[in-house]
């Protein structure tokens, strides 16, 4: 359960990420894959290199995504549902790199919005990204 307060914080931030999301997507992905190189394994199909197209476009869906979760915090599970199951049944992705990608999400949001990721926005956010993880993992049991 998110209190008031953790949803519009959440709100907030997320309002500042929405112009951006193929930017700091691609930036999160970036991250994630230079310092946990064995998430390429995942990438095959796609050019890894920084500033490539592909991580920027696929960073861009994973935020937007993320973004759908956040205007509606309260269903996100219904929301997320199908990307769970693709992530588990087609994919195959190991659910540790979900958390792995929320801290990578994080550190760019630090970097971006200095201001405004206060540590109370920080704590609401990375709660919020924790239950996104728990939820692409769902399927996994």
């Amino acid at each position: 359960m998110y209190s008031t307060t953790e949803k519009a914080l959440i709100a907030s931030i997320w309002e500042k990420v929405m112009p951006h999301t193929e930017q700091w997507g691609g930036e999160a992905l970036e991250r994630l894959l230079a310092v946990f190189p064995q998430t390429k394994i995942y990438f095959k199909h796609m050019n890894t290199c920084p500033g490539s197209a592909a991580i920027r476009a696929h960073g861009g869906k994973v935020m937007k995504a993320i973004g759908s979760a956040a205007g509606d915090v309260d269903n996100m599970a219904s929301t997320l549902s199908s990307l769970s199951e693709l992530h588990a049944y087609n994919l195959m992705v190991d659910p540790t790199n979900f958390k792995l990608l929320s801290h990578c999400i994080l550190v760019v949001l630090a970097n971006h919005l200095p201001s405004e990721f206060t540590p109370e926005a920080h704590l609401a956010f990375d709660k919020f990204l924790a239950s996104v993880a728990a939820i692409l993992s769902h399927k996994y049991r």
